[in-house]
């Protein structure tokens, strides 16, 4: 069984590999799914994988097997599983449990193990490949009205659960009402986030390096939202034109720009990180002006990572609704598929060098 992987470590080692195919079996007490892989969506996690930044294999193998944004067909089910039968679409959540308290509760994806396992990223296969099996605690199942979005599953999920921290955290204010948000970034990230907020009717500036006209800028004011080229006008200009912004969703994959971000959110503000920044970038930042604004200002930060089931049924209800009050805007932003894993050099090249490639994606198998 044909699968994309690389060896972690070995920079650019991205390869096919050979799996032996996934058994029910391979879980127990009955409760094993196994999925055909249709589509993955691979983004600059799975770059940075094979430019050797991070990620590890599991114990026993010399490869690692990326993606971690997937979406499927079950093909069979352990005799206990209910909630997903043959034919359902699916799909899979990332991070497994480890030993602490959070794991116990379900809460895997806030795991306080320094050593976590992720699939496709850290320690565990992913699901770069043509089958996979895995627990039915971590299948969410795909509406069949969303087959077309079921790639989005996963960004989807990330960008509910850093929303919802947000306002969790901000719970401790008694009264929130966040008007104005910024979102850095125009990946697929950033401009789910952007529909997100506005279903919640907040004002959004959507911010991204590429200028005016362009899809990015389409699809971000097709959700009502604004979109600003930072090669136009930077984050700061920005905030002293229209103000600062309640909340802040850093998106860039930039470290640099995580850090200006904290100069300009207003007081009482909310800040949610989502990069995974492999490197090692250093920047000057203020720290006395960011330290005494951030203390007088009640300022918050969350850093924000792969969700679990509860966050995944979130991001698809966003898909859904986001239908209704924005017919095939989201779509829009899968531009880009490759077709079978055997081009990886291709999807490598796609992730890093093609900066038109707004979402690319791994079509493994047809419906």
């Amino acid at each position: 069984m044909k699968a994309l992987a690389v060896r972690p470590g070995v920079a650019h080692s991205a390869h096919v590999a050979e799996l032996a195919p996934p058994q029910l079996e391979d879980i127990p007490d009955d409760r094993g799914v196994l999925v055909r892989t249709l589509k993955v969506g691979v983004d600059a996690t799975d770059a940075e994988i094979n430019e050797a930044l991070y990620g590890n294999a599991p114990p026993g193998s010399d490869f690692l097997v990326l993606g971690h944004e997937v979406f499927g067909v079950v093909e069979a089910v352990g005799s206990a599983v209910t909630h997903v039968q043959p034919g359902d679409l699916c799909t899979c959540t990332v991070r497994r449990p480890g030993s602490t308290v959070y794991d116990q509760i379900g809460r895997n994806d806030i795991t306080s193990d320094e050593v976590y396992f992720e699939r496709g990223i850290n320690l565990l296969h992913g699901f770069l490949t043509e089958r996979f099996v895995d627990d039915a605690e971590f299948i969410v199942k795909v509406p069949v009205g969303l087959a077309h979005l079921g790639v989005l599953s996963e960004p989807a999920s990330v960008c509910a659960k850093g929303i919802e921290q947000a306002y969790l955290a901000q719970s401790r204010l008694q009264v929130w009402e966040p008007k104005r948000a910024f979102v850095t970034g125009a990946g697929q990230i950033g401009l789910l986030t952007a529909m997100m907020l506005r279903l919640r009717g907040l004002d959004v500036y959507v911010l991204a390096r590429t200028k005016n006209p362009g899809l990015k800028q389409e699809i971000a004011e097709a959700y009502g939202a604004q979109y600003v080229s930072t090669e136009e006008t930077s984050l700061e200009q920005l905030a002293a034109e229209v103000g600062r912004p309640d909340l802040i969703v850093e998106a860039t994959g930039n470290s640099g720009i995580a850090f200006r971000c904290m100069e300009i959110l207003s007081l009482n503000g909310a800040l949610v990180w989502t990069s995974v920044t492999g490197g090692n970038r250093r920047v000057e930042v203020p720290a006395d002006k960011i330290n005494v604004e951030w203390v007088l200002g009640n300022k918050l930060l969350v850093g924000t990572v792969n969700g679990n089931r509860y966050h995944f049924e979130k991001g698809l209800a966003a898909l859904a609704l986001a239908e209704v009050m924005y017919p095939g805007v989201t779509e829009r932003i899968l531009t880009t598929p490759v077709h079978g894993i055997e081009n990886y050099a291709e999807v490598m090249r796609l992730l890093t060098e093609d900066k038109t490639a707004l979402k690319v994606y791994v079509e493994v198998a047809d419906l």
